[in-house]
C-alpha cells in the first residue's frame, strides 16, 4: 500500500513539473518587439506577390508557444533608433565645402517581407546593428545629396533637402528591412567664410534699409508731433474759452442754486428739527412700553421666583424636616424600646447576680463556720505547749508591726540629754524597752505568761 502512494506521489510531482515546464515555453514579445522562433517552416508573401517557404516564424507583440524539442525563439527590436549624421567638408554644387549636421529616425518596418529581411540582416544585433548601418547609408547619401546643391539651395530649401536624402536612401534602407520616419538638416557652415560674406551685402543692405526706414519713421514722427502740437494747443485755446464761458454760467448756477439750497436746507431744518421732536416723543413712547413690558416680565419672574423658592424651601426645609421628624419618632420609639429591653435585661441579670451573691455569701458563710469549727476544734485539742508555740511563733511578727512607725519617719532630730548618753542610745533603749513589754503585753491580752513559761523552760533544761 505505501509502495503504491509513493508510486502515485511521484507521478502527479512528474506531471505537475512537466506541465510547469511546458508553461515555461510560452514565450511573449513587447510591442516593440518581433517573436522569432525557428524550427517551423512558414510561407511569406514578396512584394511581387510570389509565394516564399521559410524555415521560422515570427509575431509581432503578445506570445506564442515554443516547442522545446524542435523550435527555437529570438527577438528583435522592432523600436525606433535616433541616428545622427556628421559630415566632414564635401563640395557643394558650385564648388563651396560645406560641414553638415543632420539627424534621422530609422526602425524596422512592421510589415511581413521587412520583418523576413530585417532577421537575415539584424538578428542577434539588435539596435547597435540598426544604427551602424543606417549611419553608414545616410552618411553616403547625405554627401550626394549636397554635391547636387548649391550653397544657397542648402540654406534655403532644406525641406527639399530632406526630400532628396529621403528619396535617395528608401531603397536602399527597404532592402535591409528598415524605413527612415523622419529625417533633419539641423546646421550647415563652411570654414571658408562663404556663408558669413554671403549674409554681409544682405546684412548691409538690411541696415541700410533699416537706416533710411528709421529716418522716414524720424520725419513722420516730427511731422506728426508738429501738427498734433499745433492742434493741441488751438484745441487747448478753444477748450479755455470754452471752460470760462462755462465757469461764468457754473458760478450763475451755483448762486442760484445756493439760494435754493438755503431755503431747501431751512426748510429740511425745521423739517428735522419737528421730526427729531416726533422721533423723541415715539421713542420716549416705546421707552415706557418697553418699561412697561420690563415690569410685567419682572412681576413675571418674581412671581416665578417665588414659587421656585417655595419649591426648594418645601424641597430643602419642609420635606426633610418632615423626614427628620419622622426620622426622630422613629429612633426614639426605636431607643425606648431599646432601652426597656436593656431595663428588662439588667434587671433580669441584676436579679440573677443576687441569686449568685446570696448563694455565694452563703457558701461562705457556710465555710467560713465551717473553718471556725474546725479551728474551734483544733484549739480545744491544742494542749499548752502548743499554745505557747504559737504565741512564740507570731512574736517576730508582732515586734515587727511594734517597731513599724518608727520606720515610716523621714527625719529624726536628735538632742544630747543631761545625763551624758547620746541620743541614738535613747533610741535603741526605748525600742529596746518596748520589746522587753511585749510578753506583759500578750500577758495581759491573753493570759498567757510567756516569760514564766520560758524561764520554767529554761530552768528545766539546766
Amino acid at each position: 500500500m505505501v509502495t503504491w502512494l509513493i508510486v502515485v506521489v511521484v507521478l502527479v510531482a512528474l506531471v505537475v513539473g512537466f506541465i510547469y515546464w511546458m508553461t515555461r515555453q510560452y514565450r511573449k514579445a513587447g510591442p516593440n518587439e518581433v517573436l522569432v522562433i525557428s524550427g517551423r517552416r512558414s510561407t511569406i508573401t514578396t512584394p511581387d506577390g510570389s509565394k516564399q517557404e521559410i524555415g521560422y516564424r515570427f509575431r509581432i507583440g503578445g506570445g506564442s508557444f515554443v516547442n522545446p524539442f524542435s523550435e527555437q525563439a529570438d527577438s528583435l527590436p522592432i523600436e525606433v533608433v535616433t541616428v545622427n549624421i556628421k559630415t566632414p567638408e564635401v563640395l557643394s554644387k558650385d564648388g563651396i565645402p560645406i560641414l553638415s549636421e543632420s539627424s534621422a529616425q530609422v526602425k524596422i518596418d512592421s510589415n511581413e517581407y521587412s520583418i523576413f529581411l530585417a532577421t537575415q540582416n539584424f538578428m542577434g544585433g539588435g539596435t547597435d546593428s540598426v544604427r551602424e548601418v543606417a549611419q553608414t547609408v545616410l552618411e553616403g547619401k547625405v554627401r550626394e545629396t549636397i554635391g547636387g546643391m548649391t550653397v544657397e539651395e542648402l540654406y534655403q530649401n532644406r525641406h527639399e533637402f530632406a526630400d532628396r536624402v529621403y528619396n535617395a536612401v528608401v531603397r536602399d534602407l527597404g532592402s535591409m528591412g528598415l524605413v527612415m520616419i523622419s529625417f533633419a538638416l539641423k546646421d550647415i557652415s563652411d570654414t571658408q567664410g562663404y556663408l558669413e560674406a554671403l549674409s554681409k551685402p544682405r546684412i548691409a543692405a538690411a541696415k541700410r534699409d533699416a537706416i533710411v526706414k528709421q529716418a522716414e519713421y524720424d520725419r513722420d514722427a516730427a511731422i506728426f508731433a508738429a501738427q498734433a502740437k499745433k492742434e493741441a494747443d488751438i484745441a487747448k485755446l478753444a477748450a479755455d474759452a470754452e471752460v470760462a464761458g462755462r465757469n461764468w454760467r457754473n458760478e450763475e448756477l451755483k448762486a442760484k442754486s445756493q439760494t435754493e439750497v438755503n431755503k431747501v436746507r431751512a426748510a429740511a431744518d425745521t423739517s428735522y428739527e419737528l421730526e427729531r421732536y416726533r422721533l423723541a416723543q415715539d421713542v420716549k413712547r416705546e421707552e415706557y412700553k418697553v418699561k412697561l413690558i420690563e415690569t410685567e416680565e419682572q412681576s413675571k419672574v418674581q412671581t416665578e421666583e417665588i414659587k421656585r423658592k417655595e419649591k426648594e424651601l418645601e424641597a430643602n426645609v419642609i420635606k426633610p424636616a418632615e423626614a427628620r421628624k419622622a426620622q426622630i419618632q422613629n429612633e426614639a420609639e426605636a431607643d425606648s424600646f431599646r432601652v426597656l429591653r436593656d431595663a428588662e435585661a439588667r434587671s433580669l441579670v441584676r436579679a440573677k447576680e443576687n441569686e449568685l451573691d446570696a448563694e455565694r455569701i452563703r457558701m461562705l458563710g457556710k465555710s467560713e463556720a465551717d473553718a471556725m469549727m474546725e479551728k474551734a476544734k483544733a484549739y480545744g485539742e491544742y494542749n499548752q505547749t502548743a499554745l505557747y508555740q504559737m504565741i512564740l511563733d507570731i512574736l517576730p511578727e508582732l515586734t515587727k508591726n511594734i517597731a513599724e512607725p518608727l520606720s515610716r519617719i523621714d527625719k529624726i532630730t536628735l538632742i544630747g540629754g543631761t545625763d551624758g548618753k547620746l541620743g541614738t542610745s535613747q533610741i535603741t533603749g526605748q525600742v529596746a524597752d518596748i520589746l522587753a513589754n511585749v510578753p506583759e503585753v500578750v500577758k495581759s491580752l491573753t493570759g498567757v505568761d510567756l516569760a514564766q513559761y520560758l524561764r520554767e523552760k529554761l530552768g528545766g533544761d539546766a
